[in-house]
């Protein structure tokens, strides 16, 4: 098991519950692959350095979790396929 951080920027639009779902989407979809979920971290609603999409805003999220090494990569295919997600990165923790 290692350790990991992904960070992802959701929709602006995107408020209240619906926020909360997507969160705890990607959240549910790390335990149900056998990881476990050591903090969410939600930032806030941030500017953007760029435009992305024609939107200058996101809510910015950090989620640290552990997990088997193949699970990164489902992960992000989650990420690609979701339309509330703008940009995301996930990172590997040295130990």
């Amino acid at each position: 098991m290692n350790s990991y951080e992904a960070l992802y920027i959701i929709n602006p639009k995107l408020e209240g519950e619906a926020l909360k779902a997507v969160i705890d989407k990607f959240s549910q979809l790390v335990a149900a692959n056998g990881g476990t979920v050591d903090g969410v971290e939600e930032q806030g609603m941030k500017k953007l350095a760029y435009e992305i999409n024609y939107l200058s805003e996101g809510f910015y999220v950090l989620m640290n979790f552990t997990s088997d090494p193949a699970f990164p990569a489902e992960l992000e295919r989650n990420f690609k396929i979701s339309e509330d997600i703008i940009r995301f990165i996930v990172i590997k923790k040295n130990a």
